[in-house]
């Protein structure tokens, strides 16, 4: 098995003409590539160099490994260039109403400028996300959250509803039947909280992590939730009598990484944040 090490100083001698300028392009000394060639012509059992000139040229062999050792250091070259570009992950944890539509065609158009990053997107309740950015499992996390958490590069006002099933209402029923995220989920606590004080009697009637499972249990008439306005859809109704919620906090967290991927693609979902709710 061929040294690429040796192939490397044997190609430098002859780009060179010189064992000592070899030297200086492979960061060797003069004696070491002079062993090195020594040890490659025992290992052929041939003479590659004939040294009897001011300038240092192949023998017949050395012409005829000379374009094998290139041709083997290109692809050794492209062999660590591709493995390096694959090791290149980006982390990025969102909220599921951000994990398709509009994010996918944004991420799209980031893996065309960089096809090097792999991207790697987690979707998950912010909590779960926060925590996970938290540990520096994430380069970059968009996470609903109390406003003032951390030290977000950019933030937006997410307005919540409270939303009913507008062909089997349940907000009149008693008591009121409630379509909530689990225990840690941003919303639940504001609606929970918001009905004590009304003095109105409720009841955990459907809990699921998903937002789309969420949104269909409001619209099949399970239970009334609070969620992001602007995801009202057309076979729901918003309470607008019922007494409203302060906003929540959309905030992209940055990581402590750095390089250009990672500058453009929080570029990216900054763009793609002022589309969907507004300048913050």
């Amino acid at each position: 098995m061929l040294d690429p090490q040796l192939l490397r100083s044997f190609v430098a001698i002859i780009e060179t003409g010189s064992f000592t300028r070899a030297g200086e392009r492979v960061h060797l000394t003069q004696s070491t590539i002079s062993q090195q060639m020594r040890r490659l012509e025992q290992q052929l059992g041939c003479p590659l160099l004939d040294r009897s000139g001011r300038q240092v040229v192949t023998t017949v062999a050395g012409e005829t490994l000379l374009g094998l050792a290139r041709r083997i250091l290109t692809l050794l070259a492209q062999a660590e260039q591709q493995l390096s570009e694959a090791s290149q992950p980006l982390s990025l944890g969102v909220p599921e109403d951000f994990a398709a539509g509009a994010m996918t065609s944004a991420l799209a158009t980031f893996a065309r400028q960089y096809p090097e990053v792999r991207l790697e997107v987690q979707s998950d309740l912010s909590h779960a996300l926060w925590q996970r950015f938290e540990a520096g499992e994430l380069d970059l996390a968009l996470v609903k959250q109390g406003h003032g958490q951390g030290s977000p590069i950019a933030s937006w006002r997410e307005p919540l509803a409270w939303v009913d099933s507008r062909d089997w209402p349940a907000s009149e029923r008693d008591p009121v039947p409630l379509v909530v995220f689990p225990s840690e989920g941003l919303y639940r606590r504001q609606l929970t909280e918001t009905l004590d004080g009304l003095g109105r009697r409720w009841r955990i009637a459907y809990v699921s992590a998903s937002l789309a499972s969420l949104q269909g249990a409001v619209s099949a008439g399970i239970g009334v939730s609070l969620l992001p306005r602007r995801l009202l859809l057309p076979d729901q109704l918003e309470l607008s009598h019922w007494p409203s919620v302060p906003p929540i906090e959309l905030a992209l967290h940055l990581g402590a990484g750095g390089g250009e991927p990672l500058t453009r693609l929080s570029q990216a979902l900054i763009d793609l944040c002022d589309q969907v709710m507004g300048p913050g």
